[in-house]
């Protein structure tokens, strides 16, 4: 498939269009053991809390071809040192690799070339690469205005330097694409605006793309298999409104899945960056201007917002705090919050305005999950607890609950 042959590119801004209104009308949910117990069950549950929600996506003239849905599991490391095995790669112990889930131009020359970059900036940067292996998909699966448009998709497999933790390992692991993707987008590669790197992490793993719900496990086959075990997964069915739908703007992010819209985003992504100019941390040091812009041009709301998580989180923050400093509650005027909250939301907004929606946001950073709100609550969300330790949430709620026993529902709310 020629590397011209393009239909669901975003385009470039014309007319009464911009790419910076990109905007969606979703359906997001999870499901995750509270005990942390991995197990292929979970993708099971995940995956029908996603088909539960296909009348939240979109689809085209194409009636195949939706406008975008994922998953996001975590490093299913039985099953990749089975696989890799097979191949010759010998991967380590869990944490001690990363994954990277990528798009790369159909075009065989444009994709060694884009190959090339990342392994060569993965060994400057310390991380030795062991091995690409194809991601076995089934184009038959999705619709023809999906495949006209799909590309190609690896994954990739660097080592953890020795001298160095997980947390740190993930914070070069995001280095590593940031110089990546300037890197790839400064240069004349032609098709270089189908690399895309759904995720890169030493914890978890993104399959996405321009499908339906019931598509994905057709297309991502490797889901089916009783070895890719989780203890968490976070779906997503993607409507866009009034935008053009591609793989890259799928959902989930590296992070987040979202429902709703970030209404704030041309204000936000401005002061992200007008401060630029003036960020340090000790975890990033002389190299941070590498990490920038913070927010990648052309994405959507919800990719912005992720990349403004990802950039608070790889500079120390935990997920929850990255999520209540950036989406905080209404606090200014409520006189029953409590001190030490109203403290914790009154420092963070000298430093970061909020990001309003209406949005119901869940996220995760491999080792935590949760959702919030934004503080206007028009995009509610509901889950359940089950007396066998199973957290189930959903944008949109109906009788069946995927695996419930003895559940009690809760709305989520601020």
């Amino acid at each position: 498939m020629p590397s011209s042959h393009r239909r669901l590119r975003v385009p470039a801004p014309q007319g009464l269009y911009h790419p910076r209104n990109e905007h969606d009308a979703c359906g997001m949910g999870l499901v995750a053991s509270i005990r942390g117990e991995k197990s292929h069950d979970i993708i099971r549950k995940g995956l029908e809390v996603l088909i539960n929600l296909t009348h939240r996506g979109a689809a085209g003239c194409d009636p195949e071809t939706g406008d975008g849905a994922g998953i996001l599991i975590q490093i299913p490391h039985v099953f990749f040192a089975r696989e890799c095995g097979e191949l010759g790669m010998q991967i380590p112990e869990a944490g001690a690799y990363g994954v990277a889930m990528v798009f790369l131009p159909v075009d065989r020359h444009s994709r060694l070339q884009c190959e090339g970059v990342i392994e060569r900036i993965a060994k400057e940067e310390g991380a030795a690469v062991i091995g690409w292996r194809d991601t076995p998909v089934n184009g038959d699966a999705i619709g023809r205005e999906a495949r006209a448009s799909q590309p190609y998709i690896e994954q990739l497999f660097v080592r953890r330097p020795k001298s160095i933790d997980e947390d740190t390992f993930e914070r070069l692991l995001y280095r590593i694409r940031r110089r990546t993707e300037n890197e790839i987008d400064e240069s004349e590669i032609e098709g270089k605006e189908d690399f895309y790197v759904p995720s890169f992490s030493c914890r978890t793993i993104v399959y996405k793309g321009l499908m339906l719900a019931p598509q994905i496990e057709k297309f991502y086959f490797e889901l089916a298999n009783p070895l890719v075990a989780s203890a968490l997964a976070l779906v997503h069915q993607r409507f866009s409104t009034n935008t053009f739908p591609s793989w890259k703007l799928a959902h989930p992010y590296r992070y987040v899945a979202h429902n709703g819209e970030i209404n704030t985003v041309r204000g936000n992504v401005s002061w992200m960056n007008a401060r630029q100019s003036v960020l340090s941390s000790p975890l990033h040091g002389e190299g941070i201007g590498d990490l920038f812009p913070v927010i990648v041009p052309g994405g959507s709301d919800s990719a912005s917002l992720d990349n403004a998580v990802e950039f608070l989180l790889q500079s120390g923050r935990s997920i929850d705090h990255v999520m209540a400093m950036l989406i905080p509650e209404a606090w200014s005027g409520n006189p029953d919050m409590d001190a030490e909250k109203r403290a914790f939301y009154e420092y963070h907004a000298s430093l970061m305005e909020p990001w309003d929606g209406p949005a119901a946001i869940a996220f995760t950073d491999g080792r935590v999950i949760g959702a919030t709100l934004d503080r206007n609550g028009l995009r509610p969300g509901r889950y359940i607890v089950t007396k066998d330790d199973l957290v189930v949430l959903a944008s949109a709620a109906g009788p069946h609950v995927p695996g419930g026993h003895g559940a009690e529902a809760h709305h989520l709310r601020r």
